[in-house]
């Protein structure tokens, strides 16, 4: 009889048209099955899938139907993050409009999500550019705005000269562009802000409730980026001007400062800068310097005093107020004092400059040092500092502090390094601020029945900047206070916005009437999301911000977005990152037209471990295909005859072995999966099981043992390689889809052992293994052991005096 081939075109595009048709994969709330909502971070529809998209979403595939496997009410979603520059500048490339190149990728990359055999509920599909989802993050604007928590103000910006529009801080990286990699540049620029610094304390306080839910490197990464530290707020007064506030975290060292230093943006520096044209030219330069303190901390700090004086709180002595290219206005107050002799940049500017350089602070059992060679930035003890001399810098934190509250000149406070966040974007195709500019009523907000504000579609883009910004149709409006002629804010949003609360309104799809309903309160948080590391900062700490400021709108009643995280590593080929430029890209489509989608999947589940870098592999991609054949060709070779029922009681020893390991192999396996994420050694355990299948001896009860071997291996193998797994699921005499099936089951009484194995050393070096009965006694074991051949060859020449027996463990036998 001839067996039936593995054809993997003709029963994955099968199946996967049987599962559309039944609509296999779309859920709705269900009070009585507990929920499982899996979720990877959605794509940019640039066009077509790349490797790093396959092994990110066959990762949140796989957790899922294992977890439905459980019996678990599984949501998993997708989407398109559509707005952004990519798409304009593709559609001025190619002459069409943004919304018709990302509506036809949209197209073209569902179905190549689909013929891999995602089981996403494709009824909550969404794409950011749609009206009908941007509209709800509209009306939130307009509920933060009405709080205070959104707000415009004219502030130095990251400025990309190449993809002209302003950058966040987040997306400024080592002084580039994070898309166009042009060097940033600053300018004064009028901007929308959030107000997520309000949230700082309680988005680091919020990380310590993901210890061991969330990787400890992006943890680390958002408490970085958060920055809280604990310092002074000092005030420096100026004559015949409003004084300066600095903040320090090193109040010990306030009698060390020589000068101050503020921004060039500073109002003392501009009002310096009017009657001193040097000082304006100087201003001016440093305007073409990114804002980001990466940045800073690279690029020469230059400065120039102001010919202003600020007073000492302490002692008040008067010192020089200069003007520096390294004090960022957005930061703090804009102004720093500076201590030369116990900060580094500080040091060096004043040598630079020839500015005045004061120790403080001295080693502890140390003296003070005639000529510094560089700043002493440890803590120490205090010198040079009147009645706080001998203080230890902790004590001089309290006692300097203390003085400065008692005199109304400074007081305690904590300070955060994380900004509020700018998400003013001077280009098109994004989602339009809500907001209006009346000439009478000033700033605003759509009224909320006029939602959304729609962006235009029919639009091409060109170099000149934003179509929006110069189509009357679009922002002539009237005021909705007084009913005058006004204008509509053309500006629109980062587009991390859209992504900062997407996930929740897959919850809600077809919700017309509020931004959520009432399946935000059963499926969120979200149990399992998955995505790139790269994305620590800017996504997922936008995320955990967006998730409060609607928990506060009572749209949602937990305090996180994402209950568990997972990281995944990047697609290598020839050790460096996969991409169009280097020429070293694999092409999904291709590879599914040749193997089929379970080969691809089965590989990179296979290849490393989720959080590990995967270095592409042919030769690998050959091997699952093989593997997969194996699997085909040992169930058809077991299911043309019929099986006896298992005679668990009459096992023989060689019986029971096997089937022993078949459900050892189903508790790793279920542990490999369901807590560690270890696929790869998953998909080991399962090859090594069906080797041992494949060898077993052709006895009746063995083929009972051999056939509930294979249908475990099919069943736990569907989660991973699901086309092949139904068909050979229904070749194995099963009806209905595997994806229905349940998990299975260890059963504890096959992992019973009748015998173990146990290592004998002689004098304590491994001579040999034996395999003992598990109850043996000790006299047994060491006749057993002293029996054993190797160990008789090796004490032909020896005396034995001792044997030890550890039990279930070694025998050491010590000879002489």
């Amino acid at each position: 009889m001839t067996q039936e081939q593995y054809n993997p075109k003709a029963i994955e595009q099968s199946l996967q048209q049987q599962w559309e048709t039944k609509q296999s994969f779309k859920v709705i709330e269900n009070t009585d099955k507990e929920k499982f909502y899996c979720l990877c971070m959605f794509p940019y529809p640039s066009g077509q899938l790349h490797m790093g998209h396959v092994r990110n979403y066959t990762i949140g595939d796989v957790i899922s139907r294992y977890q439905r496997m459980l019996g678990k009410n599984v949501l998993q979603p997708m989407g398109w993050d559509a707005f952004g520059l990519p798409a304009e500048n593709a559609a001025m490339k190619n002459n069409v409009p943004p919304a018709k190149w990302t509506y036809e990728n949209i197209a073209y990359m569902r179905k190549q999500l689909k013929r891999l055999g995602f089981g996403y509920d494709w009824d909550r599909e969404l794409a950011t550019c749609d009206k009908n989802y941007y509209r709800w993050e509209q009306w939130l604007f307009i509920q933060l705005y009405k709080k205070g928590l959104a707000y415009k103000k004219t502030a130095p910006v990251n400025w990309d000269p190449v993809d002209r529009t302003v950058l966040a801080n987040e997306q400024v990286i080592d002084g580039r562009g994070w898309r166009s990699g042009a060097l940033v540049e600053r300018r004064e620029i009028e901007q929308w802000f959030l107000k997520i610094t309000d949230f700082a304390d309680e988005l680091l306080q919020g990380l310590e409730k993901l210890d061991k839910k969330w990787p400890d490197a992006v943890r680390k990464m958002q408490l970085k980026w958060i920055g809280s530290s604990k310092g002074v707020e000092i005030e420096f007064q100026v004559r015949d001007e409003q004084a300066l506030t600095v903040f320090t975290t090193r109040p010990d060292t306030l009698m060390g400062a020589t000068y101050v230093a503020v921004a060039v943006e500073h109002p003392l520096a501009q009002k310096a800068a009017k009657n001193n044209p040097e000082l304006a030219k100087f201003i001016k330069d440093c305007t073409q310097t990114a804002t980001m303190e990466a940045a800073l901390e690279t690029m020469e700090k230059l400065g120039m005093d102001t010919g202003l004086k600020a007073i000492h709180p302490i002692t008040g002595e008067t010192l020089p107020i200069w003007t520096a290219n390294f004090v960022l206005m957005s930061y703090g107050s804009g102004a720093v004092m500076s201590v030369p002799a116990h900060d580094q940049r500080d040091f060096e500017f004043a040598k630079k400059y020839g500015l005045s350089i004061q120790q403080v602070i001295i080693p502890k059992d140390g003296k003070e040092q005639e000529n510094l060679a560089e700043a002493f930035v440890e803590k120490g003890t205090l010198i040079n500092s009147g009645k706080f001399n001998n203080l230890s810098s902790q004590d001089a934190f309290t006692a300097i502090a203390k003085y400065l509250e008692e005199h109304q000149r400074g007081k305690r406070k904590v300070n955060y390094r994380l900004r509020d966040w700018g998400i003013s974007r001077q280009r098109y195709w994004g989602c339009p601020i809500p907001m209006i500019e009346c000439p009478d009523c000033g700033t605003v907000p759509v009224n909320e029945k006029d939602l959304p504000v729609i962006l235009p579609e029919d639009v091409i883009p060109n170099k000149t900047g934003s179509p929006i910004k110069k189509s009357p149709e679009f922002y002539e409006t009237t005021c909705p206070q007084c009913g005058k002629s006004a204008k509509r804010e053309t500006d629109t949003f980062d587009t991390f916005v859209e992504s900062s609360w997407y996930y929740a309104r897959y919850t809600s799809p077809n919700c017309q009437t509020a931004m959520l309903d009432k399946g935000a309160d059963y499926w969120l948080p979200v149990d399992q999301y998955i995505g790139g590391i790269e994305h620590a900062i800017l996504h997922l700490l936008y995320a955990r911000f967006f998730h409060r400021l609607m928990r506060n709108e009572k749209l949602v009643k937990h305090d996180e977005p994402f209950n568990h995280l997972l990281t995944q590593g990047m697609v290598l080929k020839d050790g460096t990152k996969m991409s169009k430029s280097k020429g070293n890209t694999v092409d999904p489509q291709g590879l599914i037209d040749e193997y089929g989608a379970d080969t691809i999947r089965l590989f990179v589940m296979f290849a490393a471990p989720p959080e590990q870098s995967l270095e592409w592999s042919d030769s690998g991609v050959d091997g699952a295909f093989r593997f997969l054949k194996r699997l085909w060709k040992q169930v058809m070779i077991n299911i043309d005859s019929e099986v006896p029922p298992l005679a668990v009681d009459k096992l023989t020893t060689t019986e029971k072995n096997l089937r022993r390991q078949i459900h050892e192999t189903i508790k790793k396996v279920s542990d490999d999966i369901g807590r560690r994420y270890t696929f790869n050694t998953a998909i080991a355990a399962t090859m090594e099981l069906l080797n041992a299948l494949s060898k077993a001896e052709n006895t009746p009860q063995m083929q009972t043992i051999i056939r509930e071997g294979l249908e475990i291996i099919v069943l736990m193998l569907s989660p991973i390689v699901p086309h092949i797994t139904q068909t050979l699921w229904n070749k194995l005499g099963h009806s209905g889809l595997i994806i229905d099936a349940t998990w299975p089951v260890v059963e504890q009484h096959a992992l019973v052992r009748n015998t173990i194995k146990m290592v004998v050393q002689i004098n304590g070096k491994l001579r040999e293994h034996i395999t003992v009965p598990i109850d043996a006694t000790k006299e047994v074991i060491e006749n057993i052991a002293l029996e054993a051949p190797k160990i008789q060859h090796f004490l032909a020449d020896k005396t034995v005096k001792k044997v030890i027996v550890v039990p279930k463990r070694l025998v050491n036998v010590v000879a002489v």
